[in-house]
């Protein structure tokens, strides 16, 4: 089990904070720290769609200029774009044996983790 965000997030922290309570064994991947790999990237997109990848509610999407928000109009030009700025990703991205989940969702942890 792998969770991938930003540390300082504030969802991300949510997350973490809920996984550890459980004592769940997960792995952190920090994007600042350790990059965003561009077949991960094409493979999160691949199974969650691009759109519901690209969050375009945040600070980072907020500060773009209208062309840089243009070009992300479609799956290549936003998979650009989140490589070059792992900010714009949705945070967190939960790998649970092999599904990728996004966000943070008490109820959707729950129903994932219903065995414990």
């Amino acid at each position: 089990m792998k969770l991938y965000g930003i540390p300082n997030c504030t969802t991300v922290k949510k997350a973490r904070a809920w996984l550890a309570e459980r004592q769940l064994d997960v792995v952190f991947h920090d994007f600042k720290k350790q990059g965003v790999d561009p077949d991960w990237l094409a493979g999160v997109a691949a199974q969650t769609g691009w759109q519901a990848l690209l969050n375009t509610r945040g600070t980072t999407w907020r500060k773009l200029s209208d062309a840089e928000k243009a070009a992300a109009g479609d799956a290549a030009g936003a998979l650009a774009l989140m490589q070059a700025q792992s900010s714009v990703i949705k945070r967190p991205v939960l790998e649970v044996e092999g599904r990728y989940h996004l966000g943070f969702d008490e109820a959707q942890y729950q129903s994932l983790f219903k065995h414990l």
